[in-house]
Parts: structure tokens; C-alpha cells; sequence
């Protein structure tokens, strides 16, 4: 049922979007993802209440120990009912926020979507598994925040969110590994139970860091709270879900789960509590100021997030319970209060408190019910959020610090609470009295539909309902939560000179006078800030202008220039420079190891050098020498880097290497025909650019880098060595049929990378059909041009032409040869693919582009799609036999007049090879010889 839950918006993602031309039907469908979990998980309510933990998982990744596992314990059932119900809320409410516009279906999905990454968050018992559904919630409130794509607005506050939580997702990551590492397991039940193990370790520090950096950035704690309000841009349905149930509260929950692991330590309560503080303060206070109705909220959002992290950071079991009290009243109290603003901004145009004044003449029903979440923003008696803002005093007094913090803290919590009545107020008071409205874009302000006011019906009589029946809640779901996230269930309050207060009776608390003073103080502070307003708006006016995302943009460019800089510095199209650069690379990390190397000679016995192995290796040297000295002279460079790779060639025969010898040979005179082509479109002769100093440093590195690789060579080779070649020796025959080691490895040992090299090549060879397409080169060589050779040579002479015609049945016949005989002798569908590449090339040569490909039989590209389909449904057919993909199975069988013969699956992989090579060496050739066709490029190729 826990797969389930998480799976079910998933499931649903794709309906919205089939359904926009359809809008109540596609909110319908997007509204019963998130109303059935919310049934499944109100079944499930009363077993975690009880204590139990539901578990759920199977195997991931086994070898890195990584499991999709599931965990319902009270917490992540707390969590994931406000995910879930006031998700329902939320999109009933879009439906009339969009009024049935088509990018509704787009919201509904990316809601969907989000919704379920923020289950994933909340049920993960694996933490990389969490930490996925964690980078999740980022990416897809960077489409959220950015739904009016064409608004610069939207696009900056998109970047910013990314940026700011984005980096704390891979902080968060890094704490993970170092956790994982003291603990040896990601699991949240290992974790949780190794409490002394991670606090006693020398990394502590840095877990813990980590991870708070991490909760800190997504729960919009300071500095990094700035993303929040910024991401007001985004459409109001976005925001009263980001604000109520998701993303900011993501942070608080990774808190609270690890609240066993890190509570009680020092560090804990400074960074967190006094984080949360000062976040709590600086929200209040600035929410006081803003004029746009969403950036007020936010701000108030930033301060009650703060609120909850102070009482995190606490570490007290009693501290947690009124942290997970306030969390659900602010829920409760905040997602209506971002729908109001939303009914007033479609109706008069705008969101600023200085010209939506007056609006309870135009919208009573909308005043009264945005009147009670208001209140219990400001912690009015009789509604859910006096309790919270009563408890959260009662634990600023009863906390766990002394000395001068026993002090401050107390008074830092007043302040913040009477900073919270003040914007409260004023959101209320300007928004539906305050005089008459001032240059509305829409008069008479636009009346809404009755049915969008039903989710804030809703809300606000579950504000009342807790108000009044607040145990209702803290006793009963909440406590269960508290203890599921502690393993202390101690409710009690120490005696202090504060109240005394036993197991949070909340009768008492109601009607106790110290409390009862204090709740008063904090409203008349707020009272008398909200009435001295115009004095602190202009004490306010003269305080610098920052704008978050202004300094953003332009710390962004700048890392961009720097960043453009820096690439220049390193690619700008030098391929001099890249060789240069790992030339150097190579000689400073393996060079300075090996200075200490005093016997460079190994054990093992040399070979006698005869004169033809010496001869050769002097014309080797010779030849690449000499495409060094003349590399000016391309053509004359691209000759002697041939008689280069024949000599090699020569090299791989002399030393027992057929195989190598043969595919040397084959890839040789193909990549001198590709390149003679491409040489065509360029100058004969390449400038002098080098200086003499340049030239005498390019020598010298390459001397040294030629001597370097020699000298390891050599000290590598003449010590024994003991390989996986061994392996491959003994296991050729009898794993994989054939005595030919070098094919057996390529077509069953190695086939998975043969797989990845031929789809490489196809890859290639696609790129050069797209690129050359529709390619027109200018300065094409005209007929008046060509008037002195046309008297001289032909375009395709007629010897060649006679000699290319029966040279293709001939190799067509050596190619079946060498690829039949490849997995027992020095062949395979490599090397045949190549010949046969070759043998049809030359027709392509001798008898013109147009003559060749009328009598092909078949287009390039289908052939290179049939190639890999081979070679890929080769693979795929062991899985039908339960064996693992490109496992080989071969046989013997015996006929008569023929006698004993082998079959072998690995035959058909090569012969996906064999067909793969064919069409992408063709392709390449056919589409680069059409450009330089004298009358153009002519019709398509491939």
C-alpha cells in the first residue's frame, strides 16, 4: 500500500494534460491521486498511532547497498496527510483560479509531479533514495515558479529557488555519504539507532553541517531564505501549496526525522536554534513592510518556519510536540490566506496593499472568512494558532539554555510574535478596510464564482475546530508524531521561575495569568507597530534597497564571464593546444612518480631483433616523422600517416597478432578514403603559424613525452605480468565455442562494449547524413574551370571502371569468407564489414556517386538500424532463457556429406556488427562524396 500511495500521482500524470480542451474533468483526474492517498493513509492512521513503524522495500542497486524502501511510521503519516489533503484543496481551488484556461492541464501535472516527490521525501526510509525525491522537489518548483515562462520575473525567481535550494541539495548529499559511511547503512532505522556512534565520531562536524545546510536552504531559513519571496511570481495555487504542505516544510521534516540522531549535542542547539531565531526575526520584520499581499505572506512564512526551527533546535521532546502543533496550524492557516490573495489579485488586477483598500464593501463573504485564518496567524484567543504561539512561549521560557541565552531568547520569541500580529493586521485591515481602493486595474473589481470560496470554508473551520478542541490534535495525532520522531516520550515541563505546566494542560495554559499577560503584550506590540506605521514605513524608505534577485543576476553573470574566460582559456579550438595540454598533464602525474624509478629493466627475457624488425622500425619512425616535418602539405602528410598505419600493420602481423593486423589494414584504407574527402574541402597547404619558439617548445615536449611513454612501455613490458588475459585463454573454447580469442572476447566476453562501440559509429555516421544534408558549399568548381583537365583525365576513368566491377564479387566473397570463419580463425564481422565497406566504396570511386547508388539495394540508414537491432535482439533473446543479456549459447551438430559443424548465437551479434559497419562506413563516404560532385550535391544519400 506504501508503493501505492507514492505511485498513485504518478499514475495520474499524463491524464491532466489528455484532458485540457476538458477542464473539469482533468481537475477531477487530478484530484484523486491525492484524494485516494489521503483515504489509504487515514486507514493506515490508527496502526502508527499505536507505534508501529510499516516498512516496505526491495533491492535497487544491491551492490552499492542501495534498496527502495518505504517507511509509514506517525511523522511520515503526519507529513504526508497535509501532502495529500491539502493537495485535494489546492487543486479544486486552481480549477477556479485558471477558469478553464488550457494551461491548467500543464499545472495539474507539474503539481502532480511535485506532489509525489514530496511523498517520496516523506516516506523514504532509504536516505538516497529521499535525497532523489529531494533534488526532485527543486527541479520541479523551478517549473512552478517559472509557469509564466514568458515573464522575466518568473524566469529570475526560478533561477534563484534552483540556485539557493539546488545547492543545498548537494550539500545535503555530502552529509548523507558521511553519514552512511560512520553508520555503514542508509537506512533510517540503522541511522536513527546510531545516535552515539555518528556523535562520537571526528566527521560529526561536517555531517551535521552538511545536512543542516542542506534543511536550511529548502526550509527558507537565513541567509538562504531570500528564494522564498521571490518565488511569488509563480501562480497563487503554487504558492499556498509551496507555503502550506510542501518544499519549505521539506526542511523542517528532514529536522525532525533526524532530530534522534543530532539532538542533545551542543552544536545542535546553537546553529539551529540560533538560526531559527534570527530567521524568525528578520521575517517578521520585513513582512511588515512589503506591499505585494504574497510577498507579505511569504515573509510571514519565512518567520512562523523560523519559529518551528527555534523550537527544532530546542532539543526537547516537549519543544518538538508544539513544533509539530504550529507546523500543522500554519498549514491550516497560511494555504487560505494565499487563496485569498489570489481571489483578490484575479479580481482587481493587482496584489498591492496600497490600492486594494476597501475590498470587505465588494467581498464580505471573503472578508469574514479570510478574518479567522488572520487571526490565527496573529494567535487570537479560540483558534488554532493561539495554542501554538502560547506553547511556543511556554517553551522559550522552559527551554533547556541558562545564563544570558535564558534571557534573550524569551524576548527574542515575544518580538517575534508581536512582529506577527502587526503584519497580520495589516494584511487584514488594508486589504478589506483601510478607505477606498486607489487606481485599480480592474473596476469594479471582478466578482468570483461561490465554489471558490469552498476551500477556504473548509480551512477556516478547521482553524476554529483545533481552536477549540486544540487536543483534539496535540494529544492525539501530534503526539504520536513527537514520539515517532523521538525515542523519549517524556512530555513534562521543568519547574522554572515560568509556569508550571504538566503534560501540556492546555486548561491551564488557557487561563494562566503570566501566559494570559504575555499573549496581551504581544498583541497591543503588534497593535501599536501596525498604528505607528507610517512612521517606520518612512524609517523603512530610507534603509538601503536590496533586491535579492538583482545581485543574483549579476553574481550570475559574472560567474558566467569568469566561466567563459576560463573555457577559452582551454578550448577555443586549438587542437594543438588540447594535444599540449594532456601532453603535459600526462608528464606531470606519471612522470613525477616514475623519477624515482631506478631498474627500468623487468625480469622477463628480450627478443633478439633481426634486421628486417630493425628496417622497420626505422621506416616507422621515418614515416611518422615525417608527417610531423610536412604537415603543411596535407595531402603529402596523409600519405605517409598511411604508409604509417601499414607499417603498423606490418608491426601486429610480426608480433602473432592477425586480428589486429587484419582490422589495422581495413580501418587504415577506410579512414585515408574518409580522410582524402574531407581534405578536399580544404587549401593543399595549411599556413605557418608557429613561431621558432613555439616550434623549438613543441619538440621538446614531444620529445619528452615520446621518450616517457617508450621508457614505461618498455619497463611494463619486460616485468611479468599477470592479466585477466589468462582468463579469457582458458574459457575461450569452452565458454564461448571458438578458438579464435580476440572474436570470442568482442562477440560474447566484451559484447556489451562491442554493443556500445558500433552504436557510437552509427551514431557518427547519423551526424554526418544530418549534417551534410542540406549542406550547399560555395566556391564549387565550374566547368570553365575545368576546361584544361576535361582535356586531360577523366572524372572516372575507364580502367577503374572496368577493374572495380568484378575486384566487388571477389571481395564480397573474401568478406563472407574472413566473417564466417571469425570465430575460430582471425576474422569476425568487424573486419568483413569493412572489406565489404571498401570493395563497394571503390565502386562509388570508379563509376560516380549517381551510378553507384541507383544500384545499391538498400538505403545506408535502415541498414545501420537493422545492424544494431540484430546485435541488440541477440542480446535480448538470453533474457527469455533466464541468463543474462548477450550471454552466448553454441553447439555442435553433424550432417551427412558436410560433418561436424558449430552454431553459435554469438554469430548472429557479429553479423549486427558485420551489417552496423557497412551502412555507417557507406553512409559517411556516400554523403561526403555527393558534396564534391561538380554539379552539386545532388539528391539525398542514406
Amino acid at each position: 500500500m506504501l508503493l501505492l500511495i507514492l505511485l498513485l500521482p504518478l499514475l495520474f500524470l499524463p491524464g491532466p494534460l489528455l484532458l485540457r480542451h476538458a477542464p473539469r474533468w482533468a481537475v477531477g483526474l487530478a484530484s484523486l491521486p491525492p484524494l485516494i492517498a489521503f483515504i489509504l493513509l487515514l486507514q493506515l492512521l490508527p496502526t502508527v498511532m499505536q507505534g508501529q513503524v510499516l516498512l516496505y522495500q526491495f533491492d535497487w542497486v544491491p551492490e552499492l547497498g542501495l534498496t527502495v524502501a518505504l517507511r509509514l511510521d506517525a511523522l511520515s503519516a503526519l507529513f504526508a496527510l497535509l501532502i495529500t489533503g491539502i493537495g485535494v484543496t489546492v487543486m479544486y481551488y486552481a480549477h477556479h483560479y485558471f477558469a478553464g484556461k488550457p494551461e491548467a492541464a500543464r499545472f495539474y501535472t507539474l503539481i502532480l509531479a511535485f506532489m509525489a516527490a514530496m511523498l517520496g521525501i516523506v516516506l523514504a526510509e532509504n536516505l538516497i533514495f529521499m535525497l532523489i525525491f529531494w533534488e526532485l522537489t527543486s527541479l520541479i518548483s523551478f517549473l512552478l515558479i517559472g509557469f509564466y515562462g514568458n515573464k522575466q520575473i518568473s524566469r529570475r525567481g526560478a533561477r534563484l529557488s534552483l540556485f539557493i535550494t539546488g545547492g543545498g541539495g548537494l550539500a545535503l548529499l555530502g552529509g548523507i555519504i558521511l553519514m552512511g559511511q560512520v553508520v555503514g547503512s542508509y537506512q533510517l532505522t540503522d541511522i536513527l539507532a546510531a545516535r552515539e556512534l555518528i556523535q562520537n565520531d571526528s566527521r560529526f562536524p561536517w555531517i551535521l553541517g552538511l545536512i543542516l545546510l542542506g534543511a536550511f536552504t529548502k526550509s527558507a531559513q537565513f541567509p538562504f531564505h531570500l528564494w522564498l519571496p521571490h518565488a511569488m511570481s509563480a501562480p497563487t495555487p503554487v504558492s499556498a501549496y509551496l507555503h502550506s504542505a510542501t518544499m519549505v516544510k521539506a526542511g523542517i521534516f528532514l529536522l525532525i526525522r533526524l532530530f534522534p540522531v543530532f539532538s542533545g549535542h551542543e552544536s545542535w542547539f546553537y546553529w539551529v536554534a540560533g538560526i531559527g531565531v534570527v530567521t524568525l526575526l528578520v521575517g517578521s520584520f520585513v513582512a511588515i513592510f512589503m506591499h505585494d499581499m504574497k510577498g507579505l505572506l511569504a515573509y510571514s512564512t519565512i518567520s512562523h518556519l523560523g519559529l518551528i526551527t527555534l523550537l527544532i533546535g530546542f532539543g526537547t521532546h516537549g519543544a518538538l510536540t508544539v513544533a509539530l502543533f504550529h507546523l500543522v496550524n500554519h498549514a491550516l492557516f497560511k494555504a487560505p490566506l494565499f487563496m485569498m490573495a489570489g481571489v483578490v489579485d484575479k479580481a482587481a488586477g493587482t496584489r498591492d496593499l496600497r490600492q486594494v483598500n476597501g475590498m470587505a464593501k465588494h467581498f464580505p463573504l471573503l472578508m469574514l472568512l479570510s478574518f479567522i485564518p488572520t487571526a490565527a496567524m496573529a494567535g487570537l484567543p479560540y483558534l488554532n494558532g493561539y495554542f501554538s504561539k502560547k506553547l511556543f512561549i511556554v517553551e522559550s521560557l522552559n527551554g533547556p539554555h541558562s545564563g544570558m541565552i535564558a534571557t534573550l531568547i524569551p524576548i527574542l520569541a515575544i518580538l517575534g510574535a508581536a512582529f506577527s500580529v502587526g503584519y497580520a493586521l495589516r494584511l487584514f485591515h488594508n486589504t478589506f478596510f483601510n478607505g477606498k481602493p486607489v487606481d485599480l486595474p480592474n473596476w469594479p473589481p471582478k466578482k468570483p464564482s461561490s465554489w471558490t470560496y469552498a476551500p477556504l470554508v473548509f480551512f477556516a473551520a478547521a482553524c476554529v475546530i483545533l481552536g477549540l478542541w486544540p487536543e483534539l490534535m496535540l494529544h492525539g495525532l501530534i503526539a504520536a508524531a513527537a514520539n515517532a520522531a523521538n525515542v523519549s516520550s517524556d512530555l513534562l515541563i521543568p519547574a522554572t521561575s515560568a509556569p508550571h505546566i504538566v503534560s501540556y494542560d492546555l486548561s491551564v495554559i488557557q487561563d494562566h495569568p503570566w501566559l494570559s499577560l504575555i499573549s496581551a503584550v504581544t498583541f497591543l506590540g503588534g497593535l501599536a507597530m501596525y498604528s505607528a506605521r507610517k512612521t517606520l514605513f518612512a524609517w523603512h524608505a530610507k534603509l538601503p534597497n536590496l533586491n535579492a534577485k538583482d545581485h543574483f543576476e549579476k553574481l550570475m553573470q559574472k560567474l558566467i564571464g569568469w566561466s567563459q574566460d576560463a573555457v577559452h582559456m582551454v578550448e577555443n579550438g586549438s587542437l594543438q593546444r588540447y594535444v599540449l595540454y594532456l601532453l603535459v598533464t600526462a608528464l606531470v602525474f606519471t612522470g613525477w612518480p616514475l623519477i624515482g624509478l631506478e631498474i627500468w629493466q623487468g625480469e622477463r627475457e628480450l627478443m633478439p631483433i633481426d634486421a628486417m624488425t630493425a628496417g622497420g622500425i626505422v621506416l616507422l619512425a621515418a614515416m611518422a616523422l615525417a608527417v610531423s616535418v610536412l604537415h603543411h602539405q596535407r595531402i603529402t602528410a596523409l600519405l605517409f600517416t598511411g604508409a604509417t598505419g601499414l607499417f603498423i600493420t606490418i608491426g601486429f602481423a610480426r608480433f602473432s597478432a592477425p586480428d589486429l593486423a587484419l582490422t589495422q589494414f581495413s580501418v587504415e584504407v577506410m579512414a585515408i578514403m574518409i580522410m582524402m574527402l574531407a581534405l578536399s574541402f580544404l587549401p593543399q597547404t595549411s599556413p605557418h603559424e608557429s613561431s621558432r619558439l613555439r616550434w623549438s617548445r613543441d619538440v621538446v615536449i614531444a620529445s619528452i613525452a615520446g621518450i616517457g611513454v617508450a621508457l614505461l612501455s618498455f619497463a611494463v613490458m619486460t616485468r611479468p605480468q599477470s592479466s585477466i588475459s589468462d582468463y579469457f585463454l582458458a574459457n575461450s573454447v569452452s565458454g564461448g565455442g571458438g578458438t579464435n580469442v580476440v572474436n570470442v572476447i568482442l562477440v560474447d566476453f566484451r559484447g556489451f562494449d562491442t554493443l556500445g562501440e558500433i552504436t557510437v559509429l552509427a551514431i557518427a555516421a547519423l551526424a554526418v547524413f544530418a549534417l551534410t544534408r542540406n549542406l550547399r558549399l560555395k566556391d564549387r568548381p565550374n566547368h570553365q574551370q575545368n576546361e584544361y583537365w576535361n582535356g586531360f583525365a577523366e572524372s572516372h576513368p575507364l580502367f577503374l571502371r572496368v577493374l572495380a566491377r568484378p575486384i566487388l564479387p571477389m571481395a564480397l566473397l573474401v568478406s563472407a569468407y574472413i566473417f564466417l570463419r571469425g570465430h575460430n580463425l582471425p576474422g569476425g564481422g568487424f573486419i568483413a564489414g569493412l572489406i565489404t565497406a571498401a570493395a563497394l566504396s571503390l565502386q562509388y570511386v570508379a563509376c560516380g556517386i549517381r551510378w553507384a547508388h541507383v544500384r545499391m539495394l538498400t538505403q545506408f540508414r535502415p541498414l545501420v538500424g537493422a545492424g544494431l537491432l540484430i546485435a541488440g535482439t541477440t542480446g535480448v533473446g538470453s533474457l527469455i532463457f533466464g541468463k543474462p543479456f548477450l550471454t552466448s549459447w553454441f553447439g555442435h551438430f553433424e550432417l551427412p556429406f558436410i560433418g561436424e559443424f558449430e552454431l553459435a548465437t554469438a554469430l548472429l551479434f557479429d553479423l549486427g556488427v558485420y551489417v552496423t559497419v557497412v551502412g555507417a562506413t557507406l553512409l559517411i563516404l556516400a554523403n561526403m562524396g555527393r558534396l564534391m560532385t561538380i554539379h552539386g550535391p545532388g539528391k539525398e544519400i542514406g
